[in-house]
């Protein structure tokens, strides 16, 4: 059976439906250009339908993702990519948007079922340490020889074996409300300690990191400030000053928006999107605590047994190209993950990135990161 047995196209925007995929969201946050909450696994029993492609077709490229990098509200990088991409290369571009997203394919693996698609594009660490986890074979190729790959920042790269290549990056930082307070002068505390003063009492608003990417880089800053060995003292002292934590980071920035606090765990790219829609910036200002910010950089690779393995990489070097890049950060509102993207005025102007990036490896979080978050749950519920 081929691998395209199971793809089915779906009306006339590029977007291909895929069996076995059933409600659920995503493994992040819909901020910040990376994607949903929660993610759940596929349903086992789901057939597709079986579509075959006429010779005199250009070859047809499946790239999957999740659903906001291609129809978000407000902008998405998804269908200019694809015009784009058609062209300048003599092929179909269609994008899959699993409900369960990289959980899709770790299902299909389990079951010895073909992947049906050729590309991945939104993967994280935390994707990429469940993978590891739960297969034996890997489901991606190394693609360490593409074009662009050398442009990437240092620090971005988050596979040490090679098969992910970042094409973004968000920063998780404070964003806080100047207007709300007494004289219209709300300024946010500087540092991770300052946050912990009376004054900033019930002002902070963030999200639950069991289930939420900003949630967690968020509790994963604090462990990086305070060390494993006092991470939750401080969440202690976090919670006797009254911090907020809702579940997800829509539900957070929209009580933020409603001024329910002038402070909430967001992304350093919050006046591109404020400046964008005619916002009040000093509603929408950067802290960075303890001059740094959590990287959140997300990759793609080609999947493993692909049949367009040079289209597959030709795409992989073209969403590396600088403008393209540019385009991406853009649309996506995240930072570009290379050094060489054509970026307007306007976006250098509005985005800020930290004076310092944090982050943990692969290994660090593979070995640690459950252990922390589930620590942290016990200890929240227990107050």
């Amino acid at each position: 059976m081929k691998r395209r047995t199971f793809v089915r196209t779906v009306g006339a925007g590029g977007v291909v439906g895929l069996a076995g995929c059933v409600g659920g969201n995503g493994g992040g946050d819909s901020g910040g250009g990376s994607n949903g909450d929660t993610a759940t696994e596929a349903d086992s029993d789901s057939t597709g339908t079986t579509t075959g492609t006429a010779a005199s077709e250009p070859p047809e490229l499946v790239v999957s993702t999740y659903g906001a990098f291609v129809d978000a509200p407000s902008t998405s990088p998804g269908p200019w990519l694809k015009e784009t991409f058609e062209s300048e290369f003599d092929a179909t571009l269609d994008f899959a948007t699993p409900d369960s997203e990289i959980n899709y394919y770790i299902e299909r693996a389990l079951q010895g079922v073909d992947i049906d698609a050729d590309v991945y594009v939104g993967l994280n660490v935390d994707m990429l340490i469940r993978i590891d986890e739960r297969l034996d074979e890997g489901l991606f190729t190394p693609v360490d020889d593409v074009s662009g790959q050398g442009d990437v920042k240092e620090g971005l790269n988050f596979d040490p074996d090679g098969r992910i290549v970042p094409y973004d990056t968000s920063y998780v930082s404070i964003v806080y409300n100047e207007t709300m307070g007494d004289d219209g002068d709300y300024v946010a505390p500087e540092t991770f300690d300052a946050l912990l003063e009376p004054e900033f009492e019930g002002d902070l608003l963030t999200q639950n990191p069991t289930g939420s990417s900003t949630g967690k880089s968020f509790l994963l800053h604090t462990v990086d400030a305070k060390g494993p060995d006092g991470y939750l003292d401080y969440w202690e002292e976090l919670q006797a000053n009254d911090v907020r934590v809702l579940s997800d980071w829509s539900t957070s920035y929209n009580a933020f928006l409603e001024e329910e606090a002038p402070m909430v765990v967001s992304y350093s790219t919050d006046q591109v999107y404020a400046n964008r829609e005619g916002q009040d910036l000093a509603k929408h200002r950067i802290r960075f605590l303890n001059d740094e910010g959590y990287a959140y950089p997300e990759g793609m690779s080609v999947f493993e047994g692909t049949d367009r393995p040079e289209l597959a990489r030709d795409f992989l070097e073209f969403m590396l190209r600088p403008d393209v890049q540019g385009e991406i950060a853009q649309r996506n509102v995240a930072f570009p993950a290379t050094t060489t993207a054509d970026l307007p005025e306007e976006f250098a102007e509005y985005a800020q990135a930290p004076p310092e990036a944090v982050t943990f490896t692969y290994d660090e979080l593979r070995d640690n990161v459950s252990e922390w978050t589930q620590a942290w749950e016990r200890q929240f519920a227990s107050k």
